[in-house]
């Protein structure tokens, strides 16, 4: 049987954030936690693995959460903490791979619909959300031209890929020394297709302490129901 897989990255050292966010407490746990938990209770995922760092202040309580197949440390980069757990999946039992920043606690399920509901009909998927602000191109303290917004958009995570594609991908930019700012940069290498779909804009990166404070006030108003 075809299995879909998450990998958690949860691997960085939060050098904006002043220290390891991820283990920052949010809602009463530490903030990967909460990522954990919706793939947990997701029915289209079978397998989680979480990636942390290499000496971790905490260790997640496997008993919790039983789709984790494993705890891997990350490395230097974060591409380098993805192939990592990429490389404890199973290539006989993995058809597809969802890959998510654990520092995004506020995914949704149908998020999650949506982005392997992509990756099925291409191969690869990312979640984008339109930018608000006016986009202009800087270079060297000048605006060169202002860009068309309803071309561009915000990418966020999870990412969701074929097995076969993201480690083709993979191995492609590991031999050619390249290192993207995500997942499916690496895609777009090959000239293979990457489907956008709806993201969400509650779907918040915490980088920074302020990052927190709105992330909560979000999952405040989501407990709520507005």
């Amino acid at each position: 049987m075809t299995r879909t897989a998450a990998v958690i990255v949860a691997a960085g050292a939060g050098s904006r954030f002043g220290g390891a966010k991820q283990f920052a407490p949010f809602g009463g746990r530490p903030l990967f936690e909460w990522s954990c938990e919706v793939f947990q209770a997701h029915p289209g995922v079978d397998d989680i693995i979480l990636v942390l760092p290499e000496t971790p202040t905490r260790v997640l309580d496997p008993g919790r959460f039983s789709k984790i197949v494993d705890i891997v440390p990350g490395g230097e980069r974060r591409q380098d903490s993805v192939a990592a757990g990429f490389a404890r999946l199973d290539p006989e039992r993995t058809g597809f791979v969802l890959v998510h920043d654990g520092a995004r606690p506020l995914l949704g399920p149908e998020l999650i619909d949506r982005v392997l509901a992509g990756a099925k009909k291409t191969g690869a998927a990312v979640p984008v959300v339109p930018p608000e602000d006016t986009i202009k191109e800087i270079f060297e303290g000048r605006v060169l031209r202002t860009l068309d917004r309803g071309r561009w958009g915000r990418v966020q995570t999870p990412q969701g890929f074929a097995y076969a594609v993201l480690r083709r991908a993979l191995n492609r930019a590991s031999a050619d020394g390249f290192t993207g700012t995500d997942e499916s940069i690496l895609v777009e290498r090959l000239g293979l297709e990457v489907a956008a779909v709806d993201g969400d804009p509650r779907n918040l990166k915490i980088t920074t302490p302020l990052d927190l404070l709105f992330a909560e006030a979000v999952r405040h108003e989501n407990r709520l129901g507005f």
